[in-house]
Formats: C-alpha cells, sequence, structure tokens
C-alpha cells in the first residue's frame, strides 16, 4: 500500500520494499536484553553464531567491518565473555572466534525480544495483511539468501553468469 498523498510511479517496488525492510530492521535492532552492546556488537555475535568458528578475515567480509574496527569489536566481545578466541594448530597466524556460553544465552534473548516484539505487531495487523506478509515469507527468504550468496567474498560477479 503506497501512502496517501505518496506520487510513487510504477517500478518503484525496489525502492518501497528496501525501505520497508531496512525500517522494521532499524526497529527491531535495539533491545533491553543487549544491555549496552551497541547493534555492530549484536550483530557480530550473531554472525558467529551463525556460521561457527570463524576466521577473523571472514568475519570482516561478513560483517562489513574494516578489520581495525572488527579486532577492537572482538576484544570487547572477548573481554565481556561473549566470543572466545581459538588458535590454529595448522597455522598459528590464523585466529578463529567462537561464541561462548554466555554469547550464546545472550543471543537467544535478543532474538527473543525481537520475536516477541514482531509477533505482537503481526497481531495487531488486519488478517489479509498478516495473511499475505506471511505468504511472501518464502520468497523473502529466497532474496535474502541470493543477496547474501551474492555479498560473500568468493560470488560471482552478476553479469559473469
Amino acid at each position: 500500500m503506497v501512502p496517501a498523498g505518496d506520487k510513487s510511479s510504477e517500478g518503484d517496488e525496489p525502492a518501497r520494499l528496501r525501505i520497508a525492510v531496512f525500517r522494521l530492521a532499524k526497529r527491531l535492532k535495539p533491545t533491553s536484553a543487549a544491555g549496552a552492546l551497541t547493534t555492530t556488537e549484536v550483530d557480530v555475535i550473531n554472525t558467529v553464531a551463525r556460521i561457527g568458528p570463524v576466521k577473523l578475515s571472514e568475519l570482516a567480509g561478513q560483517t562489513g567491518l574494516n578489520p581495525t574496527m572488527l579486532s577492537r569489536v572482538v576484544s570487547k566481545l572477548e573481554e565481556h565473555g561473549l566470543l572466545r578466541r581459538l588458535g590454529d594448530a595448522l597455522d598459528g597466524r590464523v585466529c578463529r572466534v567462537e561464541v561462548t556460553a554466555a554469547g550464546g544465552e545472550l543471543r537467544e534473548r535478543v532474538r527473543s525480544e525481537r520475536n516477541d516484539v514482531l509477533s505482537s505487531e503481526l497481531a495487531l495487523l488486519p488478517a489479509g495483511a498478516r495473511s499475505a506478509l506471511l505468504a511472501a515469507l518464502p520468497a523473502l527468504e529466497s532474496l535474502a539468501e541470493r543477496l547474501l550468496d551474492r555479498s560473500a567474498p568468493d560470488a560471482p560477479e552478476p553479469n559473469s553468469r
């Protein structure tokens, strides 16, 4: 639904979708469960938990953070007992990080809080709008996976297929 007075023309759907997804994500990011952690720090914990023990270089690519900033974030999360650095038996220069039990618990509290907020808001939508939104989930999930795959460090250029 285009807001009243919006002079959007056909073909603006990608922009409208991008804005809607951005607004949803922005409003779901702050949580009381995260305490004083920034959304970037919570995102790093989520990324490490999702992909498992990960090299810092790979984590930088996944999070979009430069190595210096990522090092600071990982150090802070390590100090708080939320991440742990692991050495590599085959290559002493390689450092991996993994989520600790405390980090996993924090992640679950944040996810639960975000899910509760979204569930409450979904319940307030008219039944037709809620059904349409839920019916679109498979397409949105597929789109998100394609975009995630495209942003991966080894992803082929879009025109090389």
